[in-house]
């Protein structure tokens, strides 16, 4: 789940910054906050800021704390906004509390923020670093509000009105802003620039890991976090981008120790907490997900734990629980955090309750909204989850680890499920495992299985031929049809000879599938099906009834 993911891996990006003062004792306590709030412990920064207050009610430390409600995972824009109007009120000229507010409207998705920032600029003269700092930061924080190119000019400015000792942060980000803008080696140049002038080398690791990760360089990505681990073990944010790893390769167990470390390091903040819940989600973890959200749901007050704890409904098969919490999502949080894939969620819930109406007004009304629904996700390109797949699998009953467990089991299958316990990467001890289940007629384990293959190995075609074959054993004809599909889609040119028989069988599969709810799409597959081969009986006898 891409919004939820997860995994927010782009946040452990996002650098820190230190502001240097006269009295080193004071600017020690500021580093302690800013270390804090680097390391994902939240409830440790607010502490560290909230006491600078208690001592000097500056409207720099206000501005530290309310910044703090900005970088957490889920921004607390009330929070921030509140403390960035004191700020204020201890000096109503204020540049960086000015640039707070601003930040608060960026991130709640008014781009006239960015406006009122270039303004504040102006206005300062551009003779302070920290402002051009600040204002650059702001305009990076937010993933889909920002404006990348004013911050590169910014920052630019900021580094060379400093000259010497240029803080480590200025280049985070700089980095930052590179990403967004989606030049990967510009944003590694910057991170490159930052290392040797960074206390904690693990932060610069942890950065260029996660660049590796959005580039998809993934044996990069995992060196560069090991790097990090290994110059700080105590360094959360590593544990969360090698949580985000692992779940890329589906090594749940190994996730989830990293999650339990990430934990370890982190703080009881319940904002942090709420992100690992979104992890243990992410990673199909759903128990656990459900634990730390129980935990801390009565301690939060941001919306957002309605809409994860509709996910665990929905996970779980609990349609009318997750229609209540997503509602309630829905009707509280602002316009701007409702996401095309809360749409399409809202059409699946809207499928999972269909199944059981008993009413066929409200049957049909429920199925039509569920179509509409996840139309606007799939318009958007939204990937949080495989829409058509989990339609499918509602409508014909999906495959689960349960109901393959409960399914026939022969000793082959046991000892193939030894060697892909002890090495999920291992596509040959997978293969085996999935032929083994298909063998004995467990089609719910070799649908899961196969999956499993075309996680590991996405261009493999052959993956999804046999997962749709699977499917169609067991039932799930809008299953099966969605994975033919995807095989159709995966054989490259050079590989269609090699693939041509199942090639042929998949569009005769659609066809037959399709001829009584879309009969042009089933006569122009069954033709394909004969052009890749002319003898095939079945496929002749569907043309013959098709074309009558």
């Amino acid at each position: 789940m891409k919004d939820i993911m997860i995994m927010n891996v782009r946040k452990v990006a996002f650098g820190a910054s230190v502001v240097f003062f006269t009295n080193f004792a004071f600017a020690q306590t500021l580093q302690d906050g800013i270390n804090s709030l680097d390391s994902d412990k939240y409830a440790a920064a607010k502490n560290n800021f909230t006491q600078m207050i208690a001592k000097e009610p500056s409207a720099e430390n206000y501005f530290y704390l309310g910044n703090t409600f900005l970088k957490q995972g889920e921004p607390d824009y009330a929070k921030a906004s509140e403390n960035f109007n004191k700020g204020l009120t201890a000096d109503s000229k204020s540049y960086l509390n000015k640039i707070g507010l601003a930040s608060v409207k960026l991130g709640k998705g008014d781009k006239s923020a960015i406006a009122e920032i270039q303004k504040i600029v102006t206005d300062s003269r551009e003779k302070d670093p920290e402002v051009l700092f600040r204002a650059a930061e702001a305009l990076t924080i937010f993933e889909k509000n920002n404006s990348p190119d004013l911050a590169i000019q910014y920052l630019n400015k900021a580094i060379e009105k400093t000259k010497k000792d240029i803080p480590a942060y200025y280049y985070y980000t700089l980095g930052d802003a590179y990403r967004l803008k989606r030049i990967p080696g510009e944003a590694m140049t910057a991170y490159d620039k930052a290392l040797p002038l960074a206390k904690n080398k693990a932060s610069v690791y942890t950065r260029m890991g996660t660049l590796w990760m959005a580039a998809q360089q993934w044996q990069q990505a995992k060196q560069n976090i090991d790097k990090a681990i290994a110059t700080d073990q105590t360094y959360a944010p590593a544990y969360k981008a090698l949580a985000a790893y692992d779940i890329k390769y589906q090594e749940n167990a190994k996730a989830t120790q990293d999650l339990l470390n990430y934990t370890k390091y982190a703080d009881e903040d319940p904002y942090t907490q709420l992100e690992i819940a979104k992890l243990y989600f992410t990673n199909e973890d759903y128990a656990n997900s459900k634990v730390v959200l129980d935990k801390i749901f009565d301690k939060i007050d941001d919306p957002i734990k309605f809409k994860l704890r509709a996910y665990v409904n929905y996970a779980d098969g609990q349609y009318a629980e997750a229609k209540q919490n997503i509602d309630n999502f829905v009707s509280k949080a602002e316009k701007s955090r409702v996401q095309p894939a809360d749409q399409g969620l809202m059409g699946l819930i809207a499928a999972g309750l269909a199944k059981t109406e008993t009413d066929e007004a409200k049957k049909t009304a429920l199925k039509a909204e569920a179509q509409q629904k996840i139309a606007l996700a799939k318009v958007a390109k939204d990937e949080t989850l495989k829409w058509d797949m989990e339609l499918a699998k509602i409508n014909g009953g999906g495959a689960s680890q349960a109901s393959a467990d409960a399914g026939p089991s022969t000793p082959e299958i046991e000892a193939a499920k030894k060697l892909v316990a002890a090495n999920p990467k291992d596509s040959d001890a997978i293969y085996k495992l999935a032929n083994a289940y298909q063998d004995a007629k467990n089609w719910n384990g070799a649908v899961l299985t196969w999956q499993k293959m075309s996680n590991l190995l996405p261009d493999w075609a052959p993956a999804y031929y046999s997962q749709g074959y699977s499917y169609q054993q067991a039932g799930n004809n809008e299953a099966a049809m969605i994975s033919y599909e995807k095989f159709i889609a995966t054989v490259k040119p050079a590989d269609i000879e090699a693939n041509k028989q199942a090639l042929a069988y998949s569009y005769f599969a659609i066809a037959f599938l399709e001829k009584d709810k879309d009969v042009a799409k089933a006569k122009d597959y069954v033709a394909k099906s004969l052009k890749l081969d002319p003898s095939y009986q079945d496929a002749i006898n569907l043309n013959a009834e098709l074309n009558k």
